[in-house]
């Protein structure tokens, strides 16, 4: 696969929400693409359909129409067993890193989990794997033995990104991994982020309700509102040059919050 060709694709992708017996649209024909090595943002304030999009690429969510296809392949209604298949090459990181980290294992028992159903490692092939991981995120090798309740904030959602890593996925499905973290600490994984695409190739879709975020992380930008899209283009050009009312209003809370 060359830089030009999509890893993902995205078509006309529709999903609906039955309440009280009655379907809501919580994404409207959307499309967009992800092309290998490659940044793209979702943004949009709370309840404009990005984490739906984020769920159904993973499939968490079923579709209601439209098309997702991954590496040249239909996934949209991927089974189960396919999804699992799937789970080596797409993974995900959430806002709360808690809930792919079982409090009751070891930071190393679950960095493993993956790779002893996809691999069936021997002990210490797993044990290299999980220590180059850590390494990968900042964290030393000793870390595999301790409980996430011994771990930051900001620590539970680098070993949240090592899980992820582990199976040397293709594409994450990052959904505001830092929102629920100090503005500080942020930075540092933005920052980490970026490193790890630099050295793995791995493509991100970055969902976030904030502009400043994916500012220096993304090299374009999906804008939804409501389940629409309204904007999109590269991330430069759209900060620069905004088009729709609804980005222009996403932008000067970022320039307030600068002030």
């Amino acid at each position: 696969m060359t830089e030009n060709e999509k890893l993902l694709e995205v078509g006309d992708l529709t999903v609906n929400y039955h309440r009280r017996g009655k379907g809501a649209p919580a994404l409207r024909a959307v499309s967009l693409d992800i092309r290998p090595g490659e940044t793209v943002a979702l943004v949009g304030e709370s309840g404009s359909g990005k984490s739906t999009l984020g769920r159904a690429v993973l499939g968490l969510t079923p579709a209601s129409g439209g098309t997702i296809t991954f590496a040249g392949e239909d996934i949209t209604r991927a089974p189960v067993r396919r999804r699992i298949e799937l789970s080596r090459s797409i993974q995900a990181v959430f806002q709360d890193p808690n809930g792919s980290l079982n409090p009751a294992r070891t930071v190393g028992q679950t960095l493993a989990e993956p790779l002893l159903v996809h691999e069936r490692p021997s002990r210490a092939a797993a044990a290299a794997r999980i220590e180059e991981v850590l390494d990968q995120v900042g964290l030393p090798a000793e870390a595999a033995r301790k409980y996430p309740r011994q771990f930051s904030g900001g620590q539970r959602q680098r070993i949240a990104i090592a899980r992820a890593l582990v199976m040397r996925p293709r594409l994450i499905v990052c959904d505001e991994p830092v929102s629920a973290l100090d503005l500080s600490v942020q930075a540092q994984i933005l920052n980490l982020f970026l490193r790890l695409q630099r050295e793995t190739g791995v493509s991100y879709l970055f969902i976030s309700h904030d502009l400043a975020v994916v500012r220096h992380l993304a090299d374009r930008l999906v804008v939804l509102f409501r389940g629409d899209v309204v904007e999109r283009g590269d991330t430069a050009h759209l900060y620069s040059q905004p088009s729709h009312d609804y980005t222009r209003r996403l932008l000067s809370a970022v320039h307030l919050a600068d002030t």
